[in-house]
């Protein structure tokens, strides 16, 4: 559920974009909506909001949110300031691309790779799995930054902005599935909890 809840930023970026031209008045102030640039301002704020929240409801900042926010923050700063989309247009393909090496980096340094790291107190499993899931995310990291930039510099700023609403969810419900292909057969060699 609180992996749903990270796709507001982008929903409402996709729908401000949709709104491209409209005037909306909120307590008396009108603004005409700018396209990319209003969407960009829209996904700034409404991701410092998430940070905020989910700061607010568990009193704990996720390391990964907090990179995404201020990923957001950096990228949409740049392309407000300069009247330059491509800054937040390149951000989802320099965001995939430093998480592909931080994953693959971590593969050569200390005896566990950062999947092992994230997720082995939860879950133990064969360290050629870990390899393989490691893999699986590099993998992944660095073909949604590739695609990425494939649609923004050879389809519509359009396109792009409906791309990257629709492949956010489609990406991660993608890698969430072939994560789990690759877990479960080793599953039924957790131990049991014994708790009566």
């Amino acid at each position: 559920m609180r992996q749903l809840l990270e796709f507001i930023p982008i929903v409402l970026f996709f729908i401000v974009y949709q709104m491209d031209g409209d005037t909306v008045t909120l307590y008396g102030w009108s603004h005409t909506v700018d396209g990319i640039f209003s969407a960009t301002a829209v996904l700034m704020v409404a991701t410092v909001l998430q940070v905020l929240a989910t700061w607010a409801l568990t009193r704990q900042l996720e390391k990964r949110l907090l990179w995404v926010g201020l990923a957001v923050l950096g990228f949409g700063a740049a392309t407000l300031l300069l009247r330059n989309e491509m800054f937040i247009m390149w951000k989802p393909t320099i965001f995939n691309w430093v998480l592909a090496l931080v994953f693959g980096a971590s593969q050569f340094f200390g005896q566990r790779n950062l999947m092992e790291r994230t997720l082995g107190s939860q879950i133990q499993l064969p360290h050629r799995i870990w390899a393989r899931l490691n893999l699986l995310w590099v993998a992944h990291f660095t073909v949604v930054g590739a695609l990425n930039l494939v649609v923004a510099y050879g389809y519509s700023e359009a396109t792009w902005v409906s791309y990257k609403m629709y492949s956010a969810i489609l990406f991660t419900v993608f890698l969430t599935g072939l994560t789990a292909w690759i877990v479960a057969p080793h599953l039924k060699d957790q131990p049991a909890n014994n708790q009566e």
